[in-house]
């Protein structure tokens, strides 16, 4: 007689227990807010159906167009956020498998962490910000919008029912804070999960850790994913010269997106194996921070980016 679906399934939540580490979200870990059987009997894993999830919202169609700091330029090679979260996803997964965590979670996490982005990059949200404030609303975050559309609007009001890990992952991944290591904060429920979106909600500068390791790679992986790109979008328009790039960021990270990808996945995984963390070493996390602040100073900051503000 061949084996169910549901077999399958049950062979591989029993194959994680050999293959990931110790410090990985297992598929059976997974928390949803409502039970749902054709979840338990259904032959997906939890994140694996989360990713599906995602992938089919309608929120995810609206990744289409909405580009990551440069608007309103003809380009066609200019990285725009659906790009984006495929980068973060593929480094992601890279880094998740080299550590031996869960891919699917991680994959689940990335593709759905800039769902509730709004057009014209971070000054789009800027914008709908001061307009939300103006309104008594208090500021408009995009790591709580996009938790809202997975689980609160889609599906006229059911949501998406996805799980814990995912949507705090989800909300949790600010890649622009500059960190050299961060540890999960794995003792959460919704409960406190809730208790944290409300929190950030009257206090955007609260940065709370994601609840798993996989988590954590996604908020790593998302400056990996832009620092370079940012970069190379900012060579093409004109903005900077390679050169321009501080000598000590090309000395320890290198001058060219790939390369830049590749040092920090490299030193990310070294010294991040079978720890409790995600961490990059001294020396990469200074010429990363300082890379950051090139960045913010000659691109974020840049005539050309305050120009597309006044239009």
């Amino acid at each position: 007689m061949p084996p169910s679906l549901k077999d399958i399934r049950a062979s591989l939540d029993e194959s994680e227990k050999s293959r990931l580490s110790v410090f990985a979200c297992p598929s059976s870990a997974a928390l949803r807010k409502e039970r749902e059987e054709s979840v338990e009997l259904g032959h997906r894993q939890h994140f694996s159906l989360d990713t599906d999830r995602i992938l089919h919202s309608l929120a995810y169609s609206r990744y289409i167009d909405k580009t990551q700091v440069f608007y309103l330029i003809k380009n066609d090679h200019i990285t725009h956020r659906g790009l984006h979260v495929q980068f973060v996803s593929k480094i992601g997964r890279t880094i998740g498998r080299l550590l031996r965590l869960n891919e699917d979670l991680i994959e689940a996490i990335a593709l759905g962490h800039d769902i509730g982005h709004t057009p014209f990059g971070h000054d789009g949200e800027t914008f709908l910000s001061q307009l939300c404030e103006e309104h008594g609303v208090g500021p408009f975050l995009h790591n709580i919008q996009s938790v809202r559309f997975l689980q609160e609007i889609e599906r006229k009001g059911k949501g998406w029912n996805l799980t814990l890990q995912v949507l705090d992952g989800i909300f949790c991944h600010d890649g622009e804070v500059h960190i050299q290591v961060l540890e999960p904060d794995p003792d959460k429920d919704f409960t406190s999960f809730e208790q944290e979106m409300k929190q950030k909600a009257l206090n955007p500068s609260f940065t709370p850790k994601p609840m798993t390791m996989e988590g954590c790679v996604v908020r790593m992986a998302d400056t990996i994913s832009y620092i370079g790109r940012d970069i190379e979008d900012a060579i093409r328009l004109g903005l900077i010269r390679r050169a321009d790039i501080p000598e000590e960021c090309r000395r320890v990270l290198g001058d060219t997106n790939g390369t830049i990808v590749y040092r920090l996945v490299e030193d990310l995984v070294i010294n991040s194996l079978d720890r409790p963390y995600i961490s990059f070493s001294e020396e990469i996390a200074k010429a990363l921070g300082q890379l950051k602040q090139f960045n913010y100073e000659h691109i974020y900051r840049s005539a050309k980016v305050k120009e597309q503000r006044g239009k």
